[in-house]
């Protein structure tokens, strides 16, 4: 383990023993050289290690690729991630959502350590909007009209495969991020934990009904598409919440990315596979 891994293992862990919202400011140390070998694993992974799928829900459908666990073993549960896109991946080639994010999960490494059925659906449309909110100006996000479609086809999963239904799990970056924190408010006993990287928080009252669910927030401070403050008011917000479960990285000098530290870390990991929703 490398002393950046280590570090971040050691925070997370920290964070885990507090129940209080807390900021953590940390830097990215990895070196051009680590994240030139990072892309090249990544390119080189099998796409076809994931199945392809269509989910129609009423008047809505959703595009789809499944990861399953290596080695699945009869009688035995396993957990659900679900990875959404960010606003680039949007479309219905069903191949554009596996990003670095979704890819990681396949990554063997971490598919040994983590076996789970992992999800990455694919929106026709936004999964999240922004607007300028009324209390405090900074953007906040609402849902897409896809949001109900998605935890539909979450629920149709769970009759399929032999899931944890206490350990569901929502992550996503930029937009995708933005629509996981949306998920966890429209179907809040659907999920057992959620990562958040570089979305855009929704309105800030929204606090007392995500102060349950433990949350990992990540975000650069020098991201200017998805501007970072937005973030750092729900967390303040949620600071004032008793019991609040969230974690906030705040990367210093990150621009708009899942971080390179985090994106084949087993620390985050090891933290979201930890919780179980009750």
């Amino acid at each position: 383990m490398t002393m950046r891994r280590a570090a971040l293992s050691l925070l997370l862990a920290a964070t885990a023993l507090s129940t209080a919202a807390q900021t953590e400011v940390v830097v990215d140390r990895t070196t051009p050289t680590d994240q030139a070998g990072n892309a090249s694993l990544l390119q080189g992974l099998d796409r076809d290690l994931w199945s392809a799928g269509v989910f129609e829900h009423g008047a809505g459908a959703l595009s789809y690729r499944l990861l399953p666990p290596p080695d699945a073993q009869p009688g035995q549960r396993y957990p659900l991630v679900i990875v959404l896109h960010g606003s680039d991946a949007v479309g219905n080639d069903n191949r554009s959502q596996l990003g670095r994010l979704a890819l990681s999960w396949s990554a063997p490494a971490v598919r040994a350590r983590f076996p789970a059925y992992v999800l990455a659906p694919q929106f026709p449309e936004r999964s999240a909007n922004y607007h300028p909110s009324a209390d405090d100006g900074l953007l906040a996000a609402e849902p897409g009209p896809n949001i109900p479609t998605l935890t539909a086809l979450i629920a149709q999963l769970g009759k399929q495969y032999p899931i944890a239904a206490d350990r569901v799990y929502v992550t996503g970056f930029s937009m995708g991020a933005s629509a996981a924190v949306q998920a966890l408010l429209q179907q809040p006993g659907m999920f057992a934990a959620a990562v958040a990287f570089s979305g855009i928080a929704p309105e800030r009252g929204t606090a007392a009904r995500l102060a349950a669910t433990p949350l990992l927030i990540v975000h650069g401070n020098a991201d200017s598409e998805n501007p970072i403050e937005p973030d750092r008011a729900m967390v303040a917000a949620l600071q004032r919440q008793p019991g609040a479960k969230v974690r906030f990285l705040e990367y210093q000098g990150l621009e708009h990315q899942v971080p390179p530290d985090m994106l084949l870390s087993a620390a985050w990991r090891d933290w979201l596979f930890a919780q179980r929703s009750h």
